[in-house]
């Protein structure tokens, strides 16, 4: 057991200042509200918390098609109209609307899980905490499910430069279908997703049946669940699957993507869990006590997107919250009763007892098929990218300074860094 974890924690408060659109169920400022609950609580005293960097092309790239990337880059609300046949292309539309500060939005939430990968391939911390990524329905070459870059891919390739196996576990109510499809055909990332499955539910796909092709078969590991879901039911299920996976896969490092949309009351979602339901799992991930890096992902009423990554942050710090919520700059989005925890909802658990074990015995037969953890060859780890730095003295003092130059210069009000602790001070290598 280690004695005490450290926590690394990203955040970059441009990245809730986007905006969807009026009607969009998609609100980055639930991102705000997440972290001043979090500053609330006090909680950033007991953490490492960086500012990330912002991901360069050739770092989306690592993934993601050059020339998605190079489009995302280049389009924005007023040229949109001239490139009518790219936007059907790469699947940009209604749910994932062009909007200012696309791009930047991308390279600010997939930096934060890239520099959370590499912190804990140094070993400079044992968990780290994104809540701005997680957006794990996009695809190589297009976007999907209010989602353009799949940062939980980018934080996978990182790790897997370090460590022969990853697991990857996804929560949200919706299944994780771009990583899934990401790693289908390998044996080095095992992908467990927990998610709404039929009803012509988004995206379709999960099916207990989907489980890998060629190398990857049998480590794609899918657990489809009707409508009103309940935590005992769902802790249940979730801790007897990651139990066996863990045992079984051996990972080297786990990336867990906790979709707040799977709780009660979701504006999208259909799942009855409360808080301390969704975050049992993330607490039981945590006891295997393996490099652990956390993201976000969906959850559509911001109030409760805010409450549960707060109190999960509480959980990954062993620290419990008090029921109030303190003063912060958001207060009134919690009346009346200004509390943290949210009940079960009142959605009819759909799940019969019959059906749970089912599915569960389905899961653990594919098991049987997996000897051992399979082993990699020894090779030479690949350098982390390379960022080219910028020297200051050679440049135009005439030239305009991006947003994010400037800030490597002053702290913003809205942020907490606290003297080292600031990442401005942090060479990502």
């Amino acid at each position: 057991m280690r004695s005490k974890d450290r926590i690394a924690y990203f955040y970059d408060g441009d990245v809730g200042s986007v905006y969807f659109g009026a009607k969009h169920p998609m609100k980055p400022h639930r991102l705000c509200m997440t972290h001043h609950l979090v500053l609330s609580y006090d909680l950033h005293k007991k953490m490492e918390i960086y500012r990330p960097h912002k991901a360069y092309p050739v770092e989306l790239a690592q993934f993601h098609s050059a020339d998605y990337v190079e489009f995302l880059n280049r389009i924005t609300p007023d040229t949109q109209h001239l490139f009518l046949n790219e936007l059907t292309k790469y699947n940009l539309g209604e749910d994932c609307p062009v909007f200012d500060n696309l791009f930047e939005f991308c390279q600010i939430y997939a930096g934060g899980t890239i520099d959370a990968a590499r912190r804990l391939n140094n070993q400079l911390c044992d968990i780290a905490i994104n809540w701005a990524g997680g957006l794990h329905h996009a695809k190589k070459c297009e976007a999907s499910g209010f989602c353009y870059i799949n940062d939980l891919v980018l934080g996978i390739l990182e790790l897997l430069k370090y460590h022969a196996r990853v697991l990857y576990i996804d929560i949200d109510v919706h299944h994780g279908d771009g990583v899934e499809e990401a790693f289908y055909f390998t044996d080095r990332v095992m992908t467990v997703s927990f998610h709404k499955y039929g009803d012509s539910f988004f995206p379709g796909t999960g099916d207990a049946k989907e489980i890998g092709e060629r190398e990857g078969k049998f480590y794609a590991i899918n657990v489809p669940l009707k409508d009103g879901i309940d935590d005992s039911s769902f802790t249940r299920l979730f801790k007897t699957i990651i139990s066996k996976v863990v045992e079984t896969y051996q990972p080297g490092a786990i990336v867990l993507q906790c979709g707040a949309d799977s709780l009660a009351g979701d504006r999208l979602g259909c799942f009855n869990l409360s808080i301390d339901g969704h975050a049992e799992c993330v607490s039981f991930v945590k006891r295997f006590n393996l490099p652990l890096l956390v993201t976000g992902g969906g959850g559509y009423t911001k109030e409760n997107v805010a409450r549960c990554w707060t109190v999960e942050t509480g959980v990954l710090l062993d620290t419990e919250l008090p029921n109030e919520i303190p003063q912060n700059d958001y207060i009134k989005y919690f009346a009346p009763e200004f509390s943290l925890k949210v009940p079960n909802g009142p959605i009819e658990n759909l799940n019969s007892k019959s059906y749970l074990s089912t599915i569960k015995m389905q899961v653990l037969e594919n098991f049987r098929c997996i000897q051992h953890a399979p082993s990699v060859q020894m090779q030479e780890v690949p350098p982390d990218f390379y960022i080219p730095e910028f020297d200051e003295d050679e440049q135009n003092p005439d030239e305009r300074i991006d947003q994010h130059t400037q800030d490597k210069h002053i702290q913003r009000d809205d942020e907490y860094y606290d003297g080292d602790n600031d990442n401005d001070q942090m060479n990502i290598s």
